[in-house]
Order: structure tokens, then C-alpha cells, then sequence
């Protein structure tokens, strides 16, 4: 076993080296082994791959067993086996995932001496990562943790029960079957997930609690051609990722020809699933970024916050087995339907991919973040005219929301509203939903026009029909 062990490369549960020499790069590796998801430490092998073995196997595995006991803190007690291999003896450390984490380097401290493993290296963990580390420890979710200052009014509970219309009422008992409350200090409060999910003030809470989606022009992030950020229920951003995706995957310029056949030239189910799996499986602990979605000519790839959960490696996932980060997230969007099954995402990308002959899709872990490449089948470079381009992409929002911006429409046919008014007129309680999925839309191809243009966030401002408009009102109703 060992002989196919040399073999492979160093990873995340993998690392080689030639002797004792320099013991604090071992121990990090071992420290992160611990807090990450196991591994292996093998001594006795050269960079080269080459088996050296071991000078002295008796007093080498001695003097490892006591610079462990010794410098990692809560104590780790690894298995430490000597084996024979080509002739020479090598030490091989078996390290698991620890129920005891975060382990530290007790040189550093517990606040600078955790490490995690990213790959073949070992990183050093900042404050919200051992928070996660200690927490995935014990058993509790970040999104299941109290906001003790804030109160259910915090909540927007009309877009939430919007959401589970027709599916389940949302009362006192669910909020808290849900756990979108939880009792603490003698009364009943949002939870991060619940705040994460329908806080009226989501963003100023979770900064980062948002997604941007960008279309860019050939291979790589030199050049931007369309982008958007979605900032609405978690819920709901699944939609308007899709159908910013889909705004930029239709094959050809005849688009009834394409919505009879409904032929599209990116994965839809797969993508789907992966855009769920990135919003549910967020560490939304971290700051620093949202979660993005970056669609190239030859790639679409969906990038999240965090680290795999401990325990938990990339060739785990590819072997369909899956853990939960955020639970309160998860039942939400299992409850929603958004979730068929628990675990299942992730069986069901690779499934997808396998059935359409694309590529196997790419779980990578970059730094403090995981990136899940998606190859397509074949590469769809924009046009060469960007005037051309922006004329067929908006052709292509118009197919996919002319439901939407008919309706709207047809609530302005007997004159101007202002924004709450129109909303109003359409049952709409969400106003960055109505904005989104009715306003921008019918703006951007023509429809409908500001009646003041030069003050466009004027509390007076109303949106009347343009004669391109009131011409498709007719057609629509015969």
C-alpha cells in the first residue's frame, strides 16, 4: 500500500519528509491534519520521491512521539507506526480528523499556533476560522447561534411567508421548528440564519451575504462584458443567478426556435444544484468577500466563502458523501424544495456532468475559499460586435421574463405609477424582487420609461408606458 502511496502526489491528507530535522514544519502539518480532515505523514522520503528511509527507526519514532506530546496542544495522539519499504524503514504518522480541535502549536499559542490544511500547505487559521473549527467541534452550526439584540421586527416574515405560499404556513411554531428563532435570555430572538435568510438588514449584519455574477469576455477576468449583484433572500437568489446565466447561454438568434426546444448551451440542472450547494454550504462567518459566479467562454465557475468542513475532502464529495454547514439554511431550502434530498447535491453534479459527456466538475480549494470549476460541453466566446452581443442579450432577458414585465405592463396601461404603487398593483411586498425581476427588465428594453429621467431617485419618480410598450399590450391579450 504504502509502494502506491509514494506514487501520489502531496495533498490535503498526504505529506512526505526525509528526516527530524527540522521539526516545526511536521508539526504544523500534523496540527492541520487534525484541525482539517486527517492524513498521513511519511519519514523517510526525499523530495525527489526517493526512499531514504529512516537513520535510527527506534529513536527517531521516540523522539517523534515526544515532540508531539510536546508541542501540540490539546494533546494529539496520533498513530505512529514504523514499516518497511524498498529495504529501508519508514515512519508513517496516521493523524484523524479530531474531535478535540482546534489543536495549536503550544510555541504559538492558541490564538496564532492553529493550522489548518489548503492543499499540500499548511495555513495559519484567523479568529473566525478557529471559531468554526471549535464550533464544527461541538456540534453547532454557525447559523444556528442567537442575535440576542435583535428581535423578530428584524425579520422581513412577509417575503418569507411569500416564499413558503402554497407549500406550509410560516407561523410562531414553525419560525421555531425551523429554528429561525431560538429562546435565549427569556424570550425568542432571530437566529444567524434566519437573519442570514429574511434580515431586513441582512448586509449590514453579513457583509458579505450577497452574490455577484459576472459574464466575461474569453478565458480569463481581463475583461468584464455583463455583470449584476444579487443582494435578496437567499431563497430567491437562486432564481436570479439562473437567470442571469441563461441570459447568456441561448444558442442562435432564433430564440422562439430555442424556447420551443428548450435548448440551452450550459448545464441548467447541474448549475442549479451547484448554485444551491455554494448558498447553503457557505462559511458566512468569513468576511472579505460574497460568494461569485464568474461565467467564461469555455467555463462557468461558482466560488463560496470557506473551507471544506472538517473532515470532509474533495475526493469525499466525489464519492457522494456530504456534511452539512449551515443547518438552519438547509432546512429552509429543504422545506422550500430546493433541496430534494440531504447530501445529495453534490452526487447529483457529478451525475449530471457524467450524463451530459461534459468534463468532471472541479472542487478546488483556494486559500479561505472553495471554487467548483463547471466545463462546457462547447465554448461559447462572445461576439465579436458587443453591440451585437447586447442586442441578443437582451432579447434573451425579454424571453425569460416577459411574464413578469407583462404583468407590469399591463398595471401601467391606465397611466404612471411610482414604485409602491405599482408593487401594490401586483401583490408585491419585496421591493428589490419587484425591481429585479419587473422594473429593470422592462427599462432596459424599452417597454416602460421614467417620467422624470433626469432625476432617476426622486421620491415623485413614476414609470409610464413607452409606445414600444403599449403596441405589445394589444398582441398579448388576443
Amino acid at each position: 500500500m504504502l509502494d502506491t502511496l509514494l506514487t501520489q502526489p502531496e495533498g490535503k491528507t498526504l505529506e512526505f519528509k526525509r528526516d527530524l530535522s527540522s521539526p516545526k514544519p511536521l508539526l504544523k502539518t500534523l496540527v492541520a491534519f487534525a484541525n482539517t480532515a486527517g492524513g498521513r505523514l511519511v519519514v523517510g522520503v526525499d523530495d525527489q520521491r526517493q526512499v531514504v528511509g529512516v537513520a535510527q527507526p527506534l529513536d527517531d519514532e521516540e523522539r517523534l512521539c515526544n515532540l508531539i506530546a510536546d508541542s501540540i496542544a490539546p494533546r494529539l495522539v496520533p498513530q505512529v507506526e514504523l514499516v518497511t519499504v524498498q529495504g529501508q524503514t519508514l515512519l508513517v504518522v496516521d493523524v484523524f480528523v479530531s474531535g478535540s480541535r482546534p489543536h495549536w502549536l503550544k510555541a504559538e499559542g492558541p490564538e496564532h499556533g492553529v493550522y489548518v490544511r489548503l492543499g499540500s500547505s499548511n495555513r495559519q487559521a484567523d479568529a473566525a476560522l478557529v471559531n468554526e473549527l471549535r464550533r464544527t467541534a461541538e456540534g453547532v452550526s454557525f447559523d444556528e447561534l442567537p442575535m440576542p439584540e435583535l428581535s423578530v421586527d428584524d425579520l422581513d416574515l412577509n417575503a418569507a411567508r411569500q416564499l413558503f405560499q402554497g407549500i406550509s404556513p410560516l407561523d410562531d411554531q414553525a419560525l421555531r421548528t425551523l429554528k429561525l428563532l431560538m429562546q435565549t435570555q427569556g424570550r425568542w430572538v432571530p437566529t444567524q440564519g434566519a437573519v442570514l435568510l429574511f434580515g431586513k438588514d441582512r448586509r449590514m449584519h453579513f457583509s458579505d451575504a450577497w452574490v455577484q455574477c459576472g459574464r466575461f469576455v474569453g478565458t480569463d477576468k481581463a475583461e468584464i462584458f455583463d455583470h449584476i449583484d444579487i443582494d435578496e433572500p437567499l431563497p430567491r437568489a437562486v432564481d436570479s443567478i439562473m437567470l442571469f446565466l441563461k441570459k447568456h447561454a441561448m444558442r442562435g438568434a432564433d430564440f422562439s426556435e430555442v424556447r420551443r426546444k428548450d435548448v440551452w448551451s450550459i448545464p441548467l440542472t447541474l448549475l442549479r444544484e451547484a448554485v444551491i450547494n455554494a448558498l447553503v454550504h457557505t462559511d458566512y462567518s468569513q468576511r472579505g468577500a460574497p460568494i461569485r459566479i464568474a461565467f467564461f467562454d469555455d467555463r462557468i465557475e461558482i466560488e463560496n466563502p470557506g473551507t471544506l468542513v472538517p473532515g470532509l475532502t474533495v475526493e469525499d464529495m466525489r464519492q457522494g458523501v456530504s456534511k452539512i454547514r449551515n443547518h438552519v439554511l438547509a432546512r429552509v431550502f429543504r422545506e422550500l424544495n430546493l433541496i430534494e434530498q440531504w447530501g445529495s447535491g453534490v452526487r447529483r453534479i457529478f451525475r449530471e456532468a457524467q450524463e451530459l459527456g461534459l468534463p468532471e466538475p472541479q472542487f478546488v480549494e483556494l486559500g479561505l475559499r472553495v471554487r467548483l470549476v463547471v466545463r462546457l460541453a462547447q465554448a461559447l466566446p462572445l461576439a465579436i460586435s458587443k453591440a451585437t452581443h447586447t442586442e441578443q442579450a437582451t432579447e434573451q432577458v425579454t424571453e425569460q421574463v416577459s411574464a413578469q414585465v407583462m404583468k407590469l405592463l399591463g398595471i401601467l396601461m391606465p397611466g404612471p405609477l411610482g414604485t409602491k404603487a405599482a408593487m401594490g398593483e401586483l401583490g408585491l411586498a419585496h421591493r428589490p424582487t419587484f425591481i429585479q425581476n419587473y422594473l429593470q427588465p422592462a427599462l432596459q428594453v424599452g417597454w416602460i420609461e421614467m417620467t422624470q429621467p433626469q432625476s432617476p431617485n426622486s421620491p415623485t419618480q413614476k414609470y409610464r408606458l413607452t409606445p414600444t410598450g403599449h403596441a405589445l399590450l394589444p398582441n398579448q391579450q388576443q
